[in-house]
């Protein structure tokens, strides 16, 4: 199963249309918001189920503003993150998702790619493929492949 997640396309989607080109295949996306009001042009451009959740420039929306999610044996926690202040570090948004059982907490909204799997839980941030904000400033979004046996491999991709 491949999993392609992103974060703060923020109407530009160039970049999200040569991502899902180079991806081929996915069986499910993942979306952490910022959408701004294109969550339907987004789920007819990539063609599978879409999980999407609203960000703070998602004014109006009637999304979601976090969702639990099970794929596969995982429990995955997908929020924008700047309720829990992910701008200032991501310990608030590691002890919910901690206290709720999950196994993977996905955020965006920092704009920058993060991959952390301290206190046992996968942290994945997959950055922007709109307005990155990193070092490079390279547009970035992240994979999650679960192989034959279960198991996720989580990566971090960029845009060159």
């Amino acid at each position: 199963m491949k999993i392609l997640i992103v974060s703060d396309t923020h109407k530009k989607h160039g970049n999200l249309k040569e991502v899902l080109r180079r991806t081929g295949h996915i069986d499910l996306m993942i979306h952490l918001g910022d959408a701004e009001g294109y969550e339907d042009y987004i789920a007819e451009l990539v063609g599978c189920p879409l999980e999407i959740v609203a960000g703070n420039n998602d004014f109006f929306s009637d999304l979601e503003r976090e969702k639990e999610l099970e794929i596969g044996k995982y429990k995955v926690l997908i929020t924008h993150g700047h309720y829990y202040y992910v701008a200032m570090g991501v310990e608030d948004l590691k002890k919910e998702a901690a206290g709720r059982g999950m196994d993977v907490v996905m955020f965006g909204h920092t704009h920058r790619p993060l991959l952390d799997y301290g206190r046992g839980i996968v942290t994945l941030n997959p950055g922007s493929v709109s307005y990155p904000r990193q070092d490079g400033r390279k547009p970035s979004y992240a994979l999650m492949e679960i192989d034959e046996k279960g198991e996720a491999q989580f990566s971090i991709q960029y845009l060159t």
